[in-house]
């Protein structure tokens, strides 16, 4: 058997402990913003221990169940409390997060400018939805799409159930961008005439002002589906 000197092992020691170290900081990046970031405008929504800066839909407290904090993630249970949304209000802005689906089928969306209706006691929230689900079909409705306006362009795909993704919006005088995994998958004008036609051929039809108002709040949607984010993070534009 080879003998190993005393230098060998502790270097071994030594790389060993990089290694350890290394992981550690790769976990400990999660739901934290960079010096780059802190300059550049970036505040979190999640700071990854508690549900600070969120209420349920139309109440000002939050859910009492549906929602919890687990691993360092926002986790959507299947016990339907509601869908949350943002203490702030954004208009224009840079929104990014990371997500996951774990269940064949699963449904889920973020919204942006949501804004409660006084006198709806429900849970709904309405805002323009980006579409995260479980669906390889490319319509207006599948992944990455506006939600009953607009779909996300030809071949988009998400990351295999149980991988994480990563999603964008900007949204800035009207224009906005939906991206996915570092790659622009939907553009449309939201004070273009044609979107009022896409308001007006969908759902969302007898809502007023749907989509169109100066800034709303960023909501996370509860579809009884098993759903975990981390890493959201919104700048002002």
């Amino acid at each position: 058997m080879e003998k190993r000197s005393i230098k060998y092992y502790i270097i071994s020691i030594l790389s060993l402990g990089l290694i350890i170290v290394s992981s550690l900081n790769i976990q400990a990046q999660d739901n934290t913003l960079s010096r780059k970031e802190k300059k550049e405008g970036w505040e979190l929504l999640f700071n990854g221990n508690d549900f600070t800066g969120w209420r349920g839909v139309n109440k000002k407290s939050f859910p009492s169940k549906g929602w919890r904090v687990k691993e360092g993630t926002i986790t959507c249970t299947v016990e339907s409390g509601g869908s949350i949304i943002t203490l702030e209000k954004y208009g224009n802005f840079e929104l990014e997060w990371d997500w996951k689906l774990v269940t064949p089928g699963a449904n889920s969306g973020l919204k942006y400018f949501v804004n409660e209706r006084k006198k709806d006691k429900g849970g709904y929230g309405f805002g323009v939805e980006y579409q995260m689900l479980d669906n390889p079909e490319h319509n207006r409705n599948s992944i990455g799409a506006a939600y009953d306006l607009y779909p996300a362009f030809p071949g988009t795909k998400p990351n295999k159930l149980g991988e994480w993704n990563h999603s964008r919006v900007v949204s800035l005088n009207g224009k906005v961008e939906h991206w996915l995994n570092g790659k622009k998958i939907l553009e449309y004008d939201r004070f273009s005439d044609d979107f009022k036609q896409k308001v007006a051929d969908s759902k969302f039809k007898n809502e007023k002002n749907f989509g169109r108002h100066d800034d709303g709040h960023i909501l996370l949607q509860d579809h009884s589906s098993e759903v975990y984010f981390k890493n959201i993070k919104v700048r002002g534009l």
